[in-house]
């Protein structure tokens, strides 16, 4: 039985990856800032529900506490919680999006690594994107070349550094991170485009379900490594 927490699951790709992974026999977590939403979202697909705000140092050593009585161990992380951080560009919007996108990750996987070392093929994958790619974002034919979004792709190269170097640091855990494609979920509403979050979980998935000899240290999206 494999245990799974996935942070910001209550909704998009989170919540599709949680389906997905339940789908296989993991015993999924579904971590979420907002409690009814995700006791909601929990429910509806029969997942663990647990509270996890990743700008919480309080929140999310909570949540890993609870998994740890409950299960005494964990096998996959999925750092998936995210935001834009679009609007004004500025020290507090800057400050937001990077301790979400970034500082989070660090908080949460900190606060897993003792549980992570239980397992006996643990993984952790962070959903990053291809914004924080400087190949990507100098490609005019890539659609991350005209996204305005400054800070979120700032945040998301800091996101695809720590994945490297956590996996560098921790050579028994697998650290991958995911560009799940352009994805149509509430965050991404305004600028209509993507396909549907079952679509992009997919890659997720893949990441998370690997066996034990599988690649660390990379940034993928569904046809396999990408530059950045």
């Amino acid at each position: 039985m494999t245990i799974t927490l996935i942070t910001g699951a209550n909704k998009g790709i989170g919540f599709e990856t949680a389906r997905q992974l339940l789908a296989l026999g993991h015993v999924v977590y579904i971590g979420a800032r907002d409690v009814e939403r995700g006791e909601k979202a929990a429910a509806s697909l029969g997942a663990r529900f647990v509270q996890l705000d990743v700008t919480d140092d309080a929140s999310v050593s909570s949540a890993l506490a609870t998994v740890e009585a409950a299960e005494g161990r964990l096998d996959v992380l999925v750092n998936n919680a995210g935001i834009l951080g679009q609007g004004i560009t500025d020290g507090p919007t800057a400050l937001q999006a990077f301790d979400t996108n970034a500082v989070g990750i660090v908080r949460v996987t900190e606060a897993a690594l003792p549980l992570l070392r239980k397992s006996s093929n643990p993984t952790v994958v962070t959903v990053s994107s291809s914004a924080g790619s400087f190949w990507a974002v100098t490609n005019p034919e890539r659609p991350e070349f005209d996204l305005p979004l400054a800070l979120y792709s700032a945040s998301k190269s800091a996101a695809t550094m720590l994945t490297v170097q956590y996996a560098k640091s921790q050579p028994g855990i697998k650290f991958n991170a995911v560009e799940p494609g352009t994805t149509a979920t509430d965050m991404t509403a305004a600028f209509g485009i993507g396909r549907t979050p079952e679509q992009s979980a997919r890659v997720v998935v893949r990441l998370a379900t690997l066996d034990a000899d599988g690649p660390t240290g990379t940034f993928q999206d569904e046809n396999g490594e990408v530059p950045w």
